[in-house]
This record gives C-alpha cells, structure tokens and sequence, in this order.
C-alpha cells in the first residue's frame, strides 16, 4: 500500500463494548442518556450497510427500570407489581396467527412454572430511523410483564423466568421470528439493527426521562462470522462480547455432551430444556446461553465468569497457590470458552468487565464524581470534564473489574481472587486427590515398538515415506521442531487427488475471518497450555473433594513409558477398555466396523470403564484397520449422544498419526489423549540406521515436544 495512502490513524478495533454504572446504586435517567451517547461515540466500531442506516446490531442491557415498569403496569392493566416481578422483551412474527401463538406458547410455559402473566405492553418505536435492510426482517417488538408468589425471592424468580423461556423457545422452534431479547426479574435489553444515535429515536422508551437505570452495558456489533439478524445484536441476556471464540465448535459439543451430568435442585428437569446452548447463533451468542445456565443453576457470577474464560495460570510461576489451585480444580470440568475476548455482563446487582488471557481488546476505566464508573473499548466516549476524574486505568489480559452496586464497591482482580479462592479448600482437595503421572510411577523398561520385518510391513500400511522420515520426522526428532518448508503447495486438495491420501489431509483449519491476531505458541507460552485431564467428570453445579480426582497430564501427546504407566493406573476410576480397530474386510464392511467400534465404546463406558483405548496396533494380513481419525469421532459423537461422554476418555494408540495436524484434528474430533507409536518406531528405526544422530529417550521426547 503506497505510504501517501495509509494513515494508522484510519485503523479501528472492533466491536464496540463498555457499561456505565452508579457506584451507590442510584438510578437516573441521566446515567442511560449518558451510556446512549458513549454507545454513538463508538459507531466506528461497528459494521453498517450500504443504506447507511443499517447497522450490524447495537443495543443496552439495563438493570430494569422499576418505577417507569410499575407505573406502566398500573395504567395497562391497573396492577400493582409485588416486591419481585418479571419482564420480558420478545420480538414477534408481523403475522398475527403467529404473533398470537408465540404469546400462547409464553404463558403457557410461564404457567408451568407456577407463575402468571399480567399482559402484553407494545413498545413504542419509530420504524423511520430504520434502514431498508433493517426494515425488511424487523420483528414486532413487545414486552409481557410476570407476576409471581410472595414466597419467591429474585434468585428464585430468575431461575423459574429461565425455565419458562427455555420452554417457549423449545414449543416455538420453528417460529424463526420469535425470540426473548431478555426475560428477568433484574435486568431488560433494548436492541436492534439500528444506528446507535438512533437507538433513542427507535425506541422512545429509552427518550422517556422516566425510565431511570443504575446499570447500562452497551455494545455496538461488527459482525464477522455470522450475518446481521435482529437476535445476534448484543447485549444478549446477560452480557456482551468483543472477539472471536476460536474453541465454540468444541464448546459446543461439550456443553451438548455435559448435560448429562448437570444436575442442581434448581434445574430439576435439565433434559426438558435442552440444548442448552445454541448451535445456529453467534458464538457470543453461545457463551451468553453457557453463562445464562449456569447463573440460573446456582453458580455464582464470578466463578462462571472466571470458569469459562479464566486466565493463564498454568504457567504463571508468582501466582497465589491458592488462587492457581482455583482454577485448577475448575479447569478439570470445563474448558474455556476464550478467544481474543472482552466481556461485559451483568446480572442486575454486578456490572462486570473482564478480558480473557490474550488481552488482544482494549478496556479501560475511569471513575468520576458524580459518582458514574465508565468502562469502554476506549477513553473519553462521554463529555466528563479531567477536573471530575477520581481515578482511572485499564483492564489487562485476564484481569476483571466490577461494581457492586449494593455495596457500592469496586471489585478489582485481587479483590474477586481473594472471593474466589477461599470458598472451598481447592488447594487441599487437589493434593488429597489429583494424580501427576510424571511424579507417581518409576521409569519403565523399553518400549514395545514395532521393529524389523514388522515395522517394514507397518510403515507400508501406513503410509510412512522416505520423504517424510527426511522431511517431517528427522527436524521433529533433532531439534523438537517442525521442519520449515515453502509456502507455496501445489498439490491438489485431498478431495481432488488422483492419489490415494491420508484421511488427515482432507481437513483443514476453521478459524475467524477478520480480528483475530495469530498467537506465537513458543513467544507466548505464558497463555498457552497443553495440560489434559483424564478422569470421568462431575457436575459442574456441585464443588466436592471427589471432583479433584483427576490424572493430570503435561501434554496430550503420550511418550511410550506415559503410555504404559497410564495402562497401569491402579487407583479406582481408571479402569481400560483396549478397544481393537482392525477388522476382516471378508467379514464386514468399514460402515458395520465403525458402528461396532462405537457401541463396544459404550458398552465399555456403561460399565464402568474410563480409560477407552482405541488401538490399530492388531493390523494382520487378512485384517485391515478402521481409521483412528474416523474411529475416534465415531467413539466421540456416539457418547455424546449416549449421554456417556463425559464418563469416559478416549486414548489413541494410532500408527496413523505422527505430525502435528494429524495429532489436532484428533483431539479435535475428540480424542483426549494420543499415542502414536509409528513415529517413535520409526525414529528409532532412524537411529538404528543412521539416519539421525542420538539416544533413543531423547529423541523421542523431541519429537513429543
């Protein structure tokens, strides 16, 4: 690009994320004006259409205003509202049959739950300030006001409010139009496919100098993975989200794999709600359900927040013992949920702000004297005045802030680690019950590694050429590497090939089209990890002792001795299923090989069985063997739907994989963990010639590393 041409200043992050609280708690409607203006002060950060009218979502997410509802429900339906109540905000089909079927589906599910719906309110808007795009795919937006016992408290209400809308959503699947922008007794979101200066104009509701806010998250969208659509503006129901979730396929199926294990008293029936978390929207979107779940099972915000996108830790040497032991115990029952990420949420009591470990989208913070504390993508989004400033600053990599607008304090960091670690004795229960298998076996003798005339035949099958023994294993072996090569490959796509391919090649990575940064994993180890755990999972809802029992491991990838000492576990809870690959292609077909690998899987996880070994070792000349890549998900996705996933892990023994992309699209199709015997025969097969200079244990722990 020519020198004259480029201006850095021209350059944007995207999206636009902050909130805007009163320390004290006290609402005004000056504080809503006030985050509507610091919204428009970020409309460069989000995507418009060509119309220049459509945006690609901006909203607010309140703590609701009380008495602009209450007055509003006595002059709609002359009621006066109880001490806890409901509100929600739907958008509904333009055509009335099912317009009036969605509202049908609402209050029976509402009823269901024990609680009444005192009527339906239309928002007041002006379809004017919409572009044509936006006008095209508007809903009808309404909001229903619920009613509920004296014997409910908000958690309570909340947790039934939850409920009631996964039932709706469910009867009302096919109704694309119908969805429930916010249901609380705490909180209520104004959003849609507007500008953010015509958000005020849109909804007159958010001019009404009577509707009075403590707390207001604002987001203003720049769609990347998904289109623009009314429901994917942000916030969602209880936060919003700047970045790319790299891991959401994965958090996906494991949030559907989990929900077998869910259980609290206050989600008695998980099973009548599920899917838990969406599949078709965002991945904002996604993490939203995650979080909103587990608030509504009795997780404390903070442990949710901390759980889904912690920090580094692994690697953080300085850290507390007791804090680092939090999220140790926490990371064995999920994984995170974080890419280049910044969050804001809130529950109606907290405003949150938090940045995930990479720290790759700016937040920053300032307090003033009226009592306001703004935290935005950047400074100065309203007209505060530098005499006002209290105090200011920004929020880094992993680092949280909040405000508690009951006790009017500010939580930083240390203040929510100090919360978080001394709830429960994690450090204890970890050193009670956690099993490191590089410190709880002795060495073992030498490996059973194919050789000779055998490992002749096997790297036959398996594809194993002198160029990649020179290429691909020699570099990996002599220096822990991966060769380095040119940029450009001709070969054709696997699909395409006239040559016969490894089942590897036919994948390749899925990752977020626009903001995502690479991420050096060797100049930035401190956020990267490849610690794995095996060991059935308990429910996440629950904290005991017996939820930190659990094998560690330093890396996936098992070296021989790892291997066998994980064959030999003899604590209870590690039982081995060796699940034989190969098959007698005279006898069976691959498709009917496959289906019987997977129900033997679970047949071997019903039972009891945790460590499920999938070998392709048995290879013979009459018998062939089942790709471990398409074994692997085979297992993987049967469990799921057998509700056993998370029972069982699933341990490769494989002569198919010996690279790095063969060893991710296994773990990505679910295996836990890896063994591939064919490169460490190999290398060893390499030493014996020649080809490579060493001793064998070091060898092999390059190519490991």
């Amino acid at each position: 690009m020519s020198a004259g041409l480029f201006r850095p200043e021209d350059e944007r992050d995207n999206c636009g994320f902050g909130l805007i609280a009163h320390m004290e708690g006290e609402a005004s409607h000056r504080l809503l004006s006030t985050a509507i203006e610091s919204l428009t002060c970020m409309t460069h950060r989000g995507g418009i259409a060509a119309d220049g009218k459509t945006g690609d979502g901006c909203g607010l997410l309140m703590q609701k205003p009380d008495s602009f509802l209450r007055a509003e429900a006595k002059r709609l339906f002359d009621a006066d509202l109880g001490e806890f109540y409901g509100i929600g905000q739907a958008f509904l089909s333009q055509n009335e049959s099912d317009a009036a079927a969605a509202r049908s589906a609402v209050e029976w599910a509402l009823e269901e739950e024990g609680l009444g719906l005192l009527g339906w309110r239309e928002v007041p808007i002006d379809p004017s300030v919409c572009g044509e795009l936006a006008l095209e795919s508007m809903p009808r937006i309404e909001q229903f006001f619920v009613s509920c016992g004296e014997h409910l408290s908000e958690d309570d209400l909340n947790t039934r409010l939850y409920i009631a809308r996964r039932r709706a959503e469910i009867a009302r699947r096919e109704d694309l139009f119908f969805y429930i922008c916010s249901l609380s007794a705490s909180v209520i979101a104004y959003k849609g496919l507007v500008m953010p200066v015509d958000l005020p104009l849109f909804y007159l509701d958010l001019a009404n100098e009577a509707v009075e806010t403590a707390i207001c998250v604002f987001h203003q969208r720049f769609s990347t993975n998904t289109l623009p659509r009314w429901p994917l503006a942000q916030p969602f129901r209880m936060m919003a989200h700047n970045g790319e979730i790299n891991t959401i396929e994965g958090n996906r199926n494991w949030a559907l794999a989990r929900q077998a294990k869910f259980e609290s008293p206050r989600l008695p029936d998980i099973s009548e709600i599920a899917p838990l978390v969406n599949r078709m929207g965002s991945d904002s979107s996604s993490m939203d359900n995650m979080l909103d779940c587990l608030l509504a099972g009795g997780v404390d915000l903070f442990r949710a927040a901390r759980m889904m996108v912690p920090p580094a830790w692994q690697n953080m040497e300085h850290m507390d013992a007791s804090l680092k032991a939090f999220y140790e115990y926490n990371s064995m029952h999920m994984e995170p949920w974080d890419g280049p990420a910044g969050l804001v949420m809130t529950d109606g009591r907290y405003a949150v702000c938090m940045l995930d470990r990479n720290g790759l989208r700016p937040s920053r913070w300032v307090t003033t004297k009226d009592g306001f504390i703004t935290v935005a993508s950047e400074v100065g989004t309203h007209g505060y005045q530098p005499e006002d400033v209290l105090a200011k600053g920004r929020i880094g990599p992993g680092q949280i802030l909040a405000v508690d607008t009951e006790s009017g304090k500010i939580l930083h960091t240390e203040d929510i680690d100090e919360l978080l670690k001394s709830r429960h004795p994690y450090k204890k229960w970890l050193r009670e019950h956690i099993i490191r298998l590089e410190s709880s076996f002795d060495k073992l003798e030498k490996p059973n590694l194919p050789e000779g005339d055998t490992l002749k035949v096997f790297q036959k099958y398996f594809q194993v050429s002198f160029e990649e023994r020179e290429q691909v294993l020699s570099p990996l072996a002599e220096s822990g590497a991966e060769g380095t090569g040119s940029m450009g490959d001709d070969t054709p796509m696997a699909v395409l090939s006239a040559k016969e391919r490894s089942l590897y090649e036919y994948f390749r990575q899925k990752f977020a089209q626009v903001t995502n940064p690479p991420i050096d994993p060797l100049r930035e180890s401190i956020v990267m990890s490849l610690e794995t755990c095996l060991g059935a999972e308990k429910n996440i809802f629950e904290e005991t002792a017996d939820h930190a029992n659990r094998v560690i491991l330093s890396s996936p990838i098992l070296s021989a001795n790892k291997y066998q000492r994980l064959l030999n576990i003899s604590e209870p809870g590690y039982a081995v299923e060796l699940i034989d690959l190969s098959y007698n292609p005279g006898e069976t077909t691959l498709a009917e090989a496959v289906n019987a690998v997977a129900e033997k899987a679970a047949r071997a996880t019903s039972g009891g069985k945790v460590l499920l070994v999938l070998s392709d070792r048995n290879i013979a000349k009459d018998r062939l063997a089942i790709h471990s890549l398409l074994a692997t998900g085979a297992v993987h996705h049967h469990l799921i739907q057998s509700g056993l996933r998370c029972d069982a892990n699933i341990i490769v023994e494989t002569g198919s994989a010996r690279d790095s992309h063969h060893m991710a699209c296994l773990i990505g199709y679910g295996a836990t963990a890896i063994y591939p015997y064919m490169a460490f025969a190999t290398l060893t097969d390499m030493i014996d010639s020649g080809e490579i200079l060493g001793e064998q244990q070091s060898i092999h722990t390059n190519c490991r590393k």
